[in-house]
């Protein structure tokens, strides 16, 4: 199923633009300050992660945290900084942070990346059935945090 939306472009113009459906929840399994599986068993792409991170419709990381992103000019100070994250946690452990903040720090203002969308109440009809990054974009991001050593 496809969702379609109308946007406005600059000349007054409004073309469809194509949302995909929602893709299948893939469980995770958390352990102690980890998540230690990949989800899905998926492998992350730094470089997309990065761009995930920066990404203000997707991640937006930078809305809390300051990040090793020089070309971005606003970086947020709500949040630690993440530069150094990869010496200081693993990947299972950036993982769970990026999955589920809250089951390390349950009074984080983090939102909670990739919930079950069965656990989730979302107003938004847009939205529901969906969880706010998708697995792939999830590992894509701990890939690229576990690189900022």
């Amino acid at each position: 199923m496809i969702f379609r939306h109308l946007f406005l472009i600059p000349i007054g113009i409004a073309l469809a633009a194509e949302v995909p459906a929602a893709e299948p929840y893939l469980a995770w399994r958390a352990e102690p300050a980890s998540v230690p599986e990949p989800l899905g068993g998926l492998k992350g792409d730094a470089q997309r992660g990065r761009a995930v991170a920066a990404n203000q419709a997707q991640g937006n990381c930078l809305a809390c945290h300051p990040l090793p992103i020089p070309e971005e000019p606003f970086h947020g100070e709500i949040g630690p900084p993440l530069a150094g994250v990869g010496s200081r946690l693993p990947a299972v452990g950036i993982r769970l942070w990026v999955i589920n903040a809250r089951l390390i720090k349950p009074d984080t203002i983090m939102p909670a990346f990739y919930l079950d969308p069965k656990e989730i109440y979302r107003s938004d009809d847009d939205h529901a059935g969906r969880t706010l990054l998708s697995a792939q974009q999830v590992e894509d991001v701990v890939a690229y945090l576990a690189t900022l050593k």
